[in-house]
């Protein structure tokens, strides 16, 4: 196995994926950056979250390879996929599940906590993850007592606080009414920027694959159309034989 170029941060390569022998992804490839949105976009179905839960070492790949930093996710051992999600990986899915005992605070500060940083700081940070997404004011109530999107933005807090290399965000605004929808995606992308946190989004609405940098654009479990930036190198290198 030989590693993706230096300036790949996480890549995949030729990964497939089927379920129960249904087919949900063909020989998929592509590489992401540090610091840059890249977003996977497509129809509902056509292999999003597949990838995405690929790429982060939730599912292993029937064929392919996955790599992150040089490191081969793709044949870690599960103590090992274990960390390198704890450490490394953050991930935002449709659904919050929040932890029902503890507070959005305690539940924003979990993942920093679990990592050995003192209950001081992970508050900290787990705070002003919810001021600036509009929710510290519900820092001390439980999941129950909030409302669908306040617990999404508290889940997508969690997420940041860890400060993870690479957030992966499938559908993360999906449950939001439209206003919360920019504000919180604005706050995604912002972050992604000011923290070098490279952002792998999988998205249906165009509207918010605008913010990538970059797009890759599945169908039926394939890899389809052609990425400009990588059209760009492709001529780059061609133009410098």
């Amino acid at each position: 196995m030989v590693a993706p170029p230096d300036d790949d941060m996480l890549a995949a390569r030729t990964v497939s994926y089927a379920y129960g022998g249904s087919p949900a992804l063909l020989g998929v490839s592509l590489g992401a950056r540090e610091g840059e949105i890249l977003a996977v976009t497509g129809p509902r179905g056509c292999g999003k979250t597949t990838l995405l839960t690929c790429l982060a070492g939730h599912l292993v790949p029937d064929g392919g390879e996955v790599w992150f930093k040089g490191v081969p996710v793709h044949s870690l051992p599960p103590l090992g996929l274990e960390r390198l999600r704890r450490d490394h990986f953050g991930w935002i899915g449709t659904e919050p599940h929040l932890i029902p005992e503890l507070t959005a605070w305690e539940n924003a500060a979990l993942a920093l906590m679990l990592r050995g940083t003192g209950r001081r700081a992970a508050k900290s940070a787990a705070c002003e993850w919810l001021d600036r997404l509009d929710v510290g004011e519900c820092a001390r109530v439980r999941p129950a007592a909030l409302l669908q999107s306040q617990r999404q933005r508290v889940a997508i807090a969690r997420a940041l606080a860890a400060g993870p290399s690479v957030l992966f965000a499938d559908e993360p605004t999906a449950p939001l009414h439209q206003a919360d929808r920019a504000q919180v995606l604005r706050t995604l992308t912002s972050a992604a920027r000011s923290h070098d946190i490279t952002v792998v989004l999988a998205t249906h609405d165009q509207e918010v694959a605008t913010l990538a940098d970059r797009t890759v654009a599945l169908l039926d479990g394939r890899r389809v159309g052609s990425d400009p930036s990588e059209a760009e190198g492709r001529a780059a290198c061609s133009a410098s034989v």
